[in-house]
């Protein structure tokens, strides 16, 4: 086969799998590097049925240091090159050792020089200038030396390659054993735990491939992560989606509480100290070798302890959300107004957040603090805080101190969603124009999350009964939102309430006062 063929087959063949990884059963690439056609001949030959650690050769020619370098740009894997020196020039031969160390940056592939003319290339000069791993004269090459020769070069090869495999892994390993300890979501996790899985085991793509991340709750297994075709079924029961003879497998890792490999697969379990319960599923892949299983083994520790860690953010989340839900259910008691008014403001915010453009984790941080907006009522007296009539001006200014009470609360902490709730309790009575209270700011100098939080507050206060009034009618809430653009409110976030009100009903349909 000439160059053109060998490269047009090779072509073909990328274009039928080029996603594909290298996997152990494929052959040996050897490159044949010589300009004389019966040095390939003689070669094929004695090396047609050559097989070593069960596989064979894929033998590739050229017959200059051209042809060679773009045979080696195609066959990025070669294992060995048998390289004459003398080509169409003196040290052609010489020149590709260079290209593939200093250009290729290769330290893997295999150089062994051949030469007819050892006078051209020294023995003792060319070991020493360059990083070849054999040299031998065409003459002693007979066909045990070799063949002697190729095995000893292969199994070089085959070392180097476990050992960089090794130390890919490690560093695999060490890469997302950092990223396991940041705290996030549990989807997030368990979504970033397969896919450094998969790079751990070298997963080779194909149809059969699937993983999956499960979670025992209380009635059934859910999804919290999936690759390929079911990434999409997060929070979806597993029996729904996961194919019978894969959920099986999973049901059984949670009934034997242990964990499993296969030739093609594996099922491992965790259980937090907390009694959670986790499988991670994976197939598709070539049996696993020891090591792999050692890496696996080693990941699957810090899998364990980071879910801990998570289920212990997740249960410490929680509880700070209700005491933030229950500090403001306080306020809103004590005044005697709606029980659901924080949850309200609190998810009204949320979504103004998000249609402002905020990320979804800003969103979230304002959602836990703008319960805490009223927080400051705990400083004022009974009497003004629930008197059914209007206030007088005195009574008005003690009332106004609330927000400076609530700031100076809540400002101390260096927790970020107790910031956010400082900024919010202190700024969610300024007006955009200026005449608010305490500080009389106005525009964009208030805070974003007061001005979030003006809104959603007053909306929900218009909406609802309180001591002093009865509920408004929607369209003279809507009404006086429209007056009130750019002189109360921002207009920005106004014209994001009315633009999509129908979500905004949708969470006070929800969140409605059980009479």
């Amino acid at each position: 086969m000439d160059l053109d063929e060998l490269l047009f087959a090779e072509e073909e063949e990328e274009n039928v799998s080029s996603d594909d990884a290298v996997l152990e059963q494929d052959p040996w690439i050897v490159l044949i590097v010589d300009d004389e056609k019966q040095v390939h001949q003689v070669t094929k030959m004695v090396l047609q049925d050559f097989e070593f650690d069960g596989r064979k050769l894929e033998l590739h020619s050229a017959y200059s240091a051209a042809e060679a370098k773009q045979v080696l740009q195609q066959q990025p894997n070669a294992a060995l090159v048998l390289l004459d020196v003398v080509m169409e020039q003196e040290d052609a031969g010489l020149q590709i050792v260079k290209y593939i160390r200093e250009e290729m940056k290769n330290t893997a592939i295999r150089i062994i020089l051949r030469t007819g003319q050892p006078g051209q290339a020294p023995e003792r000069t060319v070991i020493m200038e360059y990083d070849i791993n054999d040299y031998k004269e065409k003459t002693e090459l007979t066909t045990q030396k070799l063949f002697t020769t190729v095995v000893t070069a292969l199994r070089s090869y085959r070392d180097l390659k476990t050992i960089e495999k090794s130390r890919s892994g490690l560093e695999e390993i060490i890469k997302s054993s950092a990223t396991l300890f940041e705290l996030q979501s549990m989807k997030k996790f368990a979504s970033g735990v397969l896919t450094q899985m998969t790079s751990i085991v070298n997963l080779h793509k194909n149809a059969l491939h699937c993983s999956f991340a499960v979670t025992k709750g209380v009635e059934d297994i859910y999804i919290l992560a999936a690759s390929g075709d079911y990434a999409s079924n997060q929070d979806e029961r597993a029996r729904d989606v996961v194919p019978a003879h894969v959920l099986e497998e999973i049901e059984q890792a949670f009934q034997t509480k242990k964990s499993c490999f296969a030739p093609d697969r594996f099922v491992i379990y965790f259980q937090s100290k907390m009694g959670m319960e986790n499988v991670i599923y994976m197939n598709g892949f070539k049996e696993l070798s020891e090591w792999e299983r050692y890496l696996i083994d080693i990941y699957c520790t810090n899998v364990s302890v980071a879910f801990e860690n998570i289920y212990l953010n997740e249960e410490l989340e929680s509880t700070q959300q209700e005491i933030i839900y229950t500090m403001g259910e306080i306020t809103e008691t004590r005044s005697r107004e709606t029980g659901h008014h924080v949850k309200r403001v609190a998810e009204y915010s949320r979504l103004l957040a998000l249609k402002y453009g905020l990320s979804e984790q800003e969103a979230e941080i304002i959602r836990l603090a703008s319960p805490m907006h009223d927080v400051g009522k705990v400083g004022i007296p009974d009497a003004i805080l629930n008197k059914p009539g209007a206030l007088t001006i005195e009574e008005f200014e003690i009332m106004k101190t609330h927000s400076n009470l609530g700031y100076e609360m809540l400002k101390h902490s260096n927790k970020q969603v107790l910031n956010a709730a400082a900024i919010i309790a202190q700024q969610h009575h300024e007006r955009f124009d200026g005449t608010g209270y305490p500080q009389g700011l106005s525009g964009e100098s208030i805070h974003l999350y007061g001005r979030i939080t003006a809104v959603a507050d007053v909306f929900d206060a218009l909406c609802s009964d309180r001591v002093y009034k009865k509920a408004w009618e929607l369209d003279r809430v809507l009404d006086l939102l429209k007056t009130e653009r750019g002189r109360h409110f921002d207009p920005v976030v106004v014209d994001l309430f009315l633009d999509h009100l129908d979500e905004f009903l949708a969470i006070k349909e929800h969140y409605k006062e059980q009479r």
